[in-house]
């Protein structure tokens, strides 16, 4: 009977020694895992037919196979500026893969609040660059989204100086705009009213090109056909100026009518070498989304969320 419970207690102890391997074996294999997972990091950018937004995402790849062993990279846009309810669809699929982060360059400042909330409540980071989210819309939704981007607003005034130097008080002038709810597109129209009104031009018509050249095109021919008088149209993106260029061409008004931009895509640069556009302004779009992607890697390793942060935006002329 004593050697009958000699064996009995050996047996436990064997068992028990085999738990407490095969636990710790367990418990260091699922520290290891965390420790060595890279970071999936989701770009959700706007329109990729826009050349602004096919360069950031290649200047994300690039940074992204420099880096290769620090992160992976889920690249995506929508199609058209508008198609907000894609924009949405993208981060909902983004949830369901379990990024890490997603860094986004919203369509609309208010309308992605929600989806982004909800991102967040699921355990995603989420940084916002490009197009500023609506700071009160924010607020109401008890959601902190760190920024960042460019500082639109002065970035288009210098724009519009530099136009301003090639006009005379009173001169006519029209603003072709982005889409209105859009942040960016508000601190661009706001930046090109800031210097037209210092250097006493009139402002004759301030339409929407919701970002886009046929868009903008027609709304080009429109203002021209009104005010045939019109001597220059400040464009808040460098799409919408390819627009309005072609509109004063088929007017037969190049030369006459001087033309502004904003963004410095690769389409541009012959107008601005020729003089049909005046001036644009470079926000580096090769960088912003890295920018973006590097501050989102901060956070996930620990760092306090910064303050928003302010990107570079250079004046580019002839």
């Amino acid at each position: 009977m004593k050697s009958c419970s000699s064996l009995y207690n050996r047996v436990q102890l064997a068992f028990l020694l085999v738990a407490i391997f095969l636990g710790g074996g367990c418990q260091k294999s699922e520290n290891n895992a965390s420790s060595t997972a890279k970071p999936k990091i989701a770009l959700v950018m706007k329109s990729l037919a826009n050349e602004f937004f096919s360069t950031m995402a290649e200047g994300a790849k690039k940074h992204q196979a420099a880096n290769a062993g620090t992160y992976d990279l889920i690249v995506n846009g929508i199609k058209n500026e508008t198609d907000l309810a894609e924009q949405v669809n993208l981060v909902e699929q983004m949830v369901a893969r379990q990024v890490n982060a997603i860094v986004i360059a919203p369509a609309d400042s208010k309308a992605l609040v929600p989806v982004l909330k909800r991102a967040k409540e699921s355990g995603i980071l989420v940084v916002n660059i490009d197009n500023k989210l609506d700071a009160d819309t924010l607020k109401q939704a008890s959601v902190t989204v760190p920024f960042v981007g460019p500082d639109n607003r002065a970035g288009a005034k210098r724009v519009a100086e530099t136009l301003a130097k090639q006009l005379k008080a009173a001169d006519k002038v029209a603003i072709i705009e982005g889409i209105p709810t859009a942040y960016n597109g508000q601190q661009r129209r706001l930046g090109f009213e800031d210097a037209m009104k210092a250097a006493g031009m009139n402002v004759v018509s301030v339409q929407s090109g919701n970002w886009e050249m046929d868009k903008a095109n027609n709304v080009a021919a429109a203002i021209l056909s009104e005010h045939p008088d019109v001597n220059a149209i400040l464009c808040a993106n460098d799409n919408m100026a390819l627009g309005a260029v072609a509109a004063i061409q088929a007017a037969g008004k190049t030369g006459q009518v001087l033309v502004v931009g904003f963004d410095n895509i690769g389409a541009i640069r012959s107008m601005l070498a020729d003089g049909r556009v005046v001036a644009t302004a470079d926000q580096h779009a090769d960088q912003l989304a890295v920018y973006g992607i590097e501050a989102a890697l901060k956070i996930l390793k620990g760092d306090a969320p910064p303050a928003d942060q302010t990107t570079t935006v250079d004046l580019i002329t002839k």
